[in-house]
């Protein structure tokens, strides 16, 4: 069974996400960029398929501007066998909207043909959390969200799902797009033997007009603001004093 996991270049989670002084949108000069945490998850759990013996090939995709191959090169490092780059963009700042991703991953499906989707439930530049559930309305597949744990055997899959109220377990047909959460595997670090490896796998370079996709933006950002700083607390002498001022300062009572 082929595995096709897309992977998004983003600002690294452990660098400070810095506003553009004009509020036109995040400051990325000179920002360190890596793979989405999520899709890292996703390309994890597919490489232990294959280690299974389940899966037979992993595929990965990347949509975006032409620097995301260093995000491909990682995810082939770890252990995918080739690479499909879709340069749908120019500009770093441009954001492909996720049912213009999810268009060019359903032709991306058609041409490949695999047998399993495996995604990050979302991207942490934009929290969309969209893009799975829309590429499998497309394609007309099974779902399986938020995933925390999974296993195929034969022609389904069986994915443990992290809901409000708790875990909830269920069994989907293949072929099937699945997303998953934070809590399904802990991925490994490319081996320095394994990087130099990633750079013979092939990777396959395309534009969107090449899958007949229009990725004109639809939504327009109108100004971006950072979070309101927090106030210092306040010390309180007596239990009394505490409900005094959550009812008459924080309201909250």
């Amino acid at each position: 069974m082929k595995v096709l996991v897309p992977v998004k270049r983003v600002i690294d989670y452990n660098v400070k996400v810095r506003v553009k002084a004009d509020g036109s949108g995040v400051d990325l000069a000179n920002v360190k960029m890596s793979m989405n945490p999520f899709d890292e998850i996703a390309v994890e759990e597919a490489i232990r398929l294959k280690e299974k013996g389940v899966a037979s090939e992993i595929v990965v995709v990347s949509i975006g501007v032409k620097q995301a191959q260093e995000t491909l090169r990682t995810a082939l490092a770890m252990g995918a066998d080739r690479a499909i780059l879709i340069e749908a963009a120019s500009d770093v700042h441009t954001d492909i909207e996720p049912l213009a991703v999810a268009k060019l991953l359903a032709a991306v499906v058609g041409a490949e043909a695999p047998g399993l989707v495996l995604a990050g439930k979302q991207a942490i530049d934009n929290d969309m959390n969209a893009t799975g559930q829309m590429l499998s309305a497309l394609l007309g597949w099974s779902q399986a969200t938020f995933a925390s744990e999974l296993s195929v055997a034969g022609d389904s899959a069986t994915v443990t799902r992290e809901v409000d109220g708790g875990l909830q377990t269920i069994t989907v047909k293949l072929p099937a797009v699945v997303t998953v959460d934070l809590r399904l595997n802990e991925p490994r670090y490319a081996s320095l033997p394994n990087i130099m490896k990633a750079k013979k796998k092939p990777l396959e370079e395309k534009t969107a007009a090449d899958y007949g996709v229009d990725v004109t933006p639809r939504l327009t950002v109108v100004k971006t603001s950072e979070p309101a700083g927090r106030k210092a607390g306040v010390k309180v002498a007596s239990v009394d004093e505490l409900i005094a001022k959550l009812k008459d300062e924080a309201g909250v009572l």
